[in-house]
């Protein structure tokens, strides 16, 4: 689910754009899309659950909520997400042209006038980076069955699936300077969404700032080295020292919990410019004065607090100390935000679930022990703990694809055999383990409450079984680093989508992908991926995601929980906040909020 850059809603680990079947449900919301907002000033003040860590949230460790919504909020692009889940155009910054569809071949045209935050131009130069980042096209690397690098390299760590792209060439550049055209060597299903969204962080980052970093002489000559340089072939790797620094800068060179001393690290295209920054706690952003290519925000400034449990963001509220919460849903954050006079709640389901993962080598590397824990786990427990009290209907979900209302989940769960573990079976799990007491470290978000406590059913439950449990629990700010680092066994988080296209799949289970955390690398499961990018079919898509799914089950991948409830509230001294189930959460009309008269 980015999952196309992976979890960005509240009480989500990681940012992604998964790939999910169908839509959610109309929300029922109308508004209007703000281009011919006029400014009313002020402060928008707001809280974020993770904390802020990097301004590449296209990045496996940088796709963390916090940082794709401050993305959102710095980036502008070709189109955004609404909350009907409908792409929007948006026509200020730039066409999206459609040259030919047999085959595919797709025309970006950023309009004059488009510029970063230092007055360089948005230009062809920045699509090209992001395409050398998003399409693997200079990647060498052989992998194992374990998915790991054996031989030559993988450049860019980008946190998507790289397979869409890849149909493609090293883009054409068009004469003025301002457009690229990629031409696909088989129809991709995604290709809409799949380069420039805003909800995706827009075109990326900046390419002069990447090349001069990167010990090049300027954006040109990052040009000719991405329009030069041969493709990767895993037959015959070989070292490439410009390319390397290039993509080393980009996957780690924006990373920061600090405001850098370099403008040119923090660089807008989008309504605001961050200005300062407090270390795990708090960001302010301004509005960027040269914006007018895209819809215009209402206010000022903007001030994200970072706060992890919902009983401090509602008193943070209930104080006036902040406008706009998206804190962990519970039966209890529910109550009380509904107790507080001059507050609004806006409810619905989140397109998002959270999961256990096993890896595939150290303890779990033979199945039958991922299978003996995969029986431990307490998952009707689980959802009567932290979800029933806000939903009554809530129950474990079955599917790794499909969330429980779309169209082929009841398809996927009674075939992907998720029924042989709907309920804790420890004698089950000790017959496996033969005696064994495997040492088990389960690495999450300590400062999430759900987490927490999905954590503690399940180490409690293991630990029945004859599995030494151990708390790896890291901070807020910390975790989404430590994914897919080796130093654990287990992970609990979750995963949301932005609602639209199939690609989420491949970037969390293809073998060797940036968000492929655990290791899963199975050959069938990788065809039928390849097989779905290119189908435009819904139904012929639905299908092939049953059998996937099937698959992942089938080798003990883990196990989903359930899928997550959303609860936002706002104060009624702002208006223009709207509901919206993808990764983008509440942020997604930042422009329609403004101070109520």
């Amino acid at each position: 689910m980015r999952f196309g850059r992976t979890s960005k809603a509240v009480g989500v680990a990681a940012v992604a754009a998964l790939a999910l079947s169908a839509c959610a449900a109309n929300t029922g919301t109308e508004t209007t899309e703000g281009d011919e907002a006029e400014a009313t000033g002020g402060e928008v003040r707001v809280v974020e659950v993770n904390a802020f860590s990097s301004f590449n949230s296209g990045t496996a460790e940088g796709n963390v909520d916090i940082n794709g919504n401050i993305a959102y909020l710095t980036h502008s692009g070709f189109n955004y997400i609404n909350n009907d889940l409908e792409v929007v155009p948006n026509e200020d910054f730039g066409t999206l042209e459609v040259l030919s569809e047999d085959p595919l071949s797709v025309k970006y045209t950023v309009n004059e006038g488009v510029s970063w935050s230092d007055g360089e131009a948005v230009d062809a130069g920045d699509m090209l980076l992001a395409w050398a980042a998003g399409s693997g096209h200079f990647d060498d690397a052989t992998t194992d069955d374990a998915g790991e690098v054996t031989s030559g390299t993988t450049y860019f760590n980008f946190d998507g699936d790289t397979s869409g792209l890849g149909l493609t060439d090293v883009p054409e550049i068009g004469d003025d300077g301002r457009s690229i055209t990629l031409e696909y060597a088989e129809p991709y299903a995604d290709y809409e969404v799949a380069f420039g969204t805003m909800t995706e962080g827009g075109i990326g980052m900046p390419a002069h700032v990447v090349a001069t970093n990167a010990g090049l002489a300027d954006e040109d000559a990052l040009i000719e080295l991405i329009q030069t340089a041969p493709e990767g072939d895993p037959a015959a790797p070989e070292e490439r020292a410009e390319m390397q620094a290039v993509a080393d800068f980009w996957n780690t060179g924006f990373d920061t919990k600090s405001l850098p001393t370099d403008p040119a690290l923090y660089l807008s295209n989008g309504p605001y410019i961050v200005s300062a920054m407090t270390p795990d706690q708090s960001m302010t952003l301004i509005r960027n004065e040269d914006y007018d290519w895209g819809p215009q925000p209402k206010v000022d400034e903007i001030t994200v607090r970072y706060i992890g449990e919902a009983p401090a963001q509602i008193q943070a509220l209930q104080n006036g100390e902040v406008d706009i919460i998206a804190p962990q849903a519970s039966a209890d954050t529910a109550e009380q935000l509904e107790a507080l006079e001059g507050v609004e709640v806006l409810r619905g389901n989140e397109l998002s679930y959270d999961h256990l993962d096993l890896n595939y080598d150290g303890v779990f590397a033979e199945e039958s022990v991922r299978e003996a824990f995969m029986k431990t786990v307490p998952r009707q427990q689980i959802v009567d703990s932290i979800i029933k009290k806000l939903n009554p209907d809530a129950a474990p979900l079955d599917s790794q694809l499909f969330l429980s209302d779309q169209e082929g989940y009841e398809q996927a769960a009674e075939n992907n055999g998720s029924e042989e573990y709907a309920e804790a079976d420890i004698e089950g799990a000790r017959e496996l383990l033969a005696g064994a007491t495997p040492e088990v470290r389960i690495m999450y978000n300590r400062d999430n409450p759900n987490r927490l406590d999905a954590y503690t059913l399940i180490a409690e439950s293991a630990s029945q079984a004859g599995f030494n449990v151990v708390d790896g629990g890291l901070g807020a700010s910390d975790w989404a680093s430590a994914l897919g680092s080796g130093t654990y066994d287990a992970t609990i988080f979750g995963w949301i989508s932005s609602g639209v296209g199939v690609s989420g799949v491949p970037q969390i289970f293809k073998s060797g992908q940036g968000s492929n955390f655990n290791g899963f690398s199975n050959a069938e499961a990788d065809a039928l991926m390849d097989q779905l990018i290119v189908e435009t079919d819904p139904e012929e898509q639905k299908q092939l995601q049953i059998e996937i799914d099937k698959l992942i089950w089938d080798t003990n991948y883990g196990l989903p929980l359930f899928q997550l409830p959303g609860i936002n509230a706002h104060s009624d001294t702002i208006t223009g906040p709207a509901y919206m189930p993808n990764q983008t959460g509440i942020w997604w009309n930042f422009w329609e909020w403004e101070l109520a008269q």
